[in-house]
Formats: structure tokens, sequence, C-alpha cells
């Protein structure tokens, strides 16, 4: 089946995308404002068609360790959910990073702390960058500012997840997750076979009975020596990525005198800003961090040679500021622009705050 063009939210392109790269499974709870994603996938019945299965959980916390155990099987399997959810799935998160599991998990942020509003936010940067579960570990962490990106990084992140066997998170905010824009879809790709699992996977439990066949996936181990030894092998994977995977947009920033970074909706908004100033004779240009792990740190240490200061511009309190500040190393000043509460700043109050700087 060819390309299809489409207007859809961003939830409703994330439920499109799964079914059509193939994935096997979705284990999800409904919360505001990613609840069309399940809604989607319910309405397209996919299990009628590729034999996905498609089930929502009693909770968020029930959502992830279905996840687990599909994923443990080698099976492509997801879930999605919003800010106060995914703060329940941690535990889920950190037992999946520990058994070095692929999957695909979806947040579209919303305001808080705690129940906060279900306006858009990018306030759960810390929560995922930085890991809002315990352990040393990493989330590989793709942030899309178009509901095609919404579409392209799903069979995207799945294709990194399985590379690396990190589980991969599509970090949205509510404006992307509940907008309309026309998308391509890609055509269908078919769901792997039972023996093309088991080549792909030689890792995952297999449901052999016991002996030297079967697979056991687990992240306990007791022995300390070889539980660090674990965790040496997982951090030369995160060494790997941050060489290999890197990806940022640039837009006007091969003479720009400021630089602005911004991800998400914030880096569109963030454009027209780029555009005005320029309208003005200011040259500023515009970073935007596509994996905010591993983050573009070596881009903006080139640039913090070149330009007279930064900008972070963020729907919250300055999180990602604090990885560019860390990027540049007191190379140049980075100042923060950022809205709380579920206030997407325009680009007249973005244009205004840089101007503040020069």
């Amino acid at each position: 089946m060819k390309n299809e063009l489409v207007l859809l939210k961003g939830n409703e392109a994330i439920a499109h995308a799964a079914i059509r790269c193939g994935a096997d499974g979705y284990f999800g709870y409904p919360i505001t404002p990613q609840s069309e994603i399940m809604e989607t996938l319910m309405e397209l019945r996919p299990w009628d068609t590729t034999g996905m299965v498609v089930l929502q959980a009693e909770s968020e916390v029930a959502s992830i360790n279905m996840v687990f155990g599909g994923a443990a099987t080698g099976k492509k399997v997801m879930t999605s959910s919003s800010s106060p959810g995914v703060s329940l799935m941690q535990e889920g998160i950190s037992f999946s990073c520990g058994a070095d599991l692929p999957m695909l998990l979806v947040n579209v942020m919303r305001g808080g702390p705690g129940l906060g509003t279900i306006q858009p936010s990018q306030a759960d940067y810390f929560q995922t960058v930085k890991g809002g579960g315990h352990g040393d570990y990493k989330l590989i962490t793709l942030a899309p500012s178009s509901v095609q990106e919404m579409v392209d990084f799903v069979d995207l992140g799945f294709e990194l997840s399985f590379k690396y066997l990190i589980p991969c998170m599509i970090l949205a905010d509510g404006v992307i997750g509940q907008m309309m824009e026309p998308v391509t879809l890609p055509p269908y790709k078919p769901r792997r076979t039972a023996e093309q699992i088991a080549a792909e996977c030689p890792w995952a439990a297999n449901g052999k009975p016991a002996g030297r066949y079967r697979n056991v996936v687990t992240s306990l181990e007791l022995d300390p020596a070889k539980m660090e030894k674990k965790n040496e092998v997982r951090q030369e994977r995160f060494r790997l990525v941050e060489a290999t995977e890197v990806r940022y947009e640039e837009f006007l920033c091969e003479d720009a005198d400021y630089l602005i970074v911004a991800f998400g909706s914030a880096a569109r908004v963030c454009q027209s800003a780029v555009e005005d100033l320029r309208s003005q004779g200011i040259k500023v240009g515009l970073l935007r961090p596509i994996t905010l792990w591993p983050f573009p740190s070596k881009v903006l240490s080139k640039y913090a040679e070149k330009v007279k200061c930064m900008m972070t511009v963020e729907l919250n309190a300055g999180q990602m500021n604090e990885d560019v500040r860390l990027a540049v190393n007191g190379k140049v000043h980075v100042y923060h622009y950022g809205r709380m509460g579920g206030i997407v700043p325009t680009p007249e109050e973005v244009t205004e705050a840089l101007k503040s700087h020069l």
C-alpha cells in the first residue's frame, strides 16, 4: 500500500503510525491530553486487520507491566500516557531499563506538579531525560514538533529501541498532541513472525521448558560484581548512542549572533520569533534538539564560540536550560524564557525576551 495523505491530530497520528509500523501490542490507560491515542486504536480495530493487540489496562501501573511482559518476548509493544500517569509508570520503566528491553513510550505532557492542569507543558524534561525512576539508566528521547514527526518517530523509536535495547520515549507536549496537520502515513509493515522474532531477539523469553535453551528476562541480580558488570555494559551502550544518534535541526544559524534553543511546540513559536527578529536586523538562529537524549551538547558547544548569547525557550521553569549551560561550559551566557501553568508564549513575547538581553 502506498503512502497516504490525511489530516490528523498528533495523538491520532501516533495510533495510525503504530498500526502501520507493525506494532504487536498497545497497553494503556486514558488521561488527558493523550486519550485519543487509545481511542483511535479502538476505533481502527487493528486486531481485525494486522492482529495487533489493543488493551485498556486497569491503571498506568498495570499497563507498563503489560508492556514489560510483551517486550520480554521480543514483541514490538508500546504504551502512552500524560505526565501524572507517566509518574506512576516509573518503577516499571526502571525495571524495563534494568532488563534491557526495547519498547516505545509516549508522553503527551500536561502541566504540573501533581494533577496540575490539562493544558500543555514541557515540564517532564527532568523526569524523562534525567531518569524519573531509580538506577543508572537513560531513555532515548525524541521530541516531535509537528504531527508528521509524531508519525515518523513511532517507527524510528522502535528501530532505535531494538537496536540498542533501550526503551524509547516520544516526549511530546499537549500542543502537538491536540493540533491537527496534514501528514503522510507510511505504507503498512507486516508484523514479524515468531521465527523472525526468535532470530532478531535471541535474548527474548521463549517459553521453553527449564534448561539451557530457556531465557529468563529480569532486572534482578543479587551478586554485586555481576550487577556492576551489567551496568558497565549498559553504560557502554549509552556512550555509543551518544556518539551516533544525536539529532537536531538548525534554522538560520550559519551567521547568527544570537541563538535560541527550543524543542517541541516551543520551537515552532521560536521560529516565528526568529523571522521577526531577522526582519528587524537582528541575526538570530534557532537550534531545535530532536533527541533530548542524546542531547546535542557538542554542536551547542561549537555555537558558544560564535554567538554573543543563547536563550532557551521552554514551557517550564528552565529544565533544558541546565543542559544547555552544561554544554557551553561558561563560554557564553545562557538566558531562559518560559511560561508555566499551561500557557504557551507568543512569538512577540519571545522576541521581546531576547531583545531584553542584547
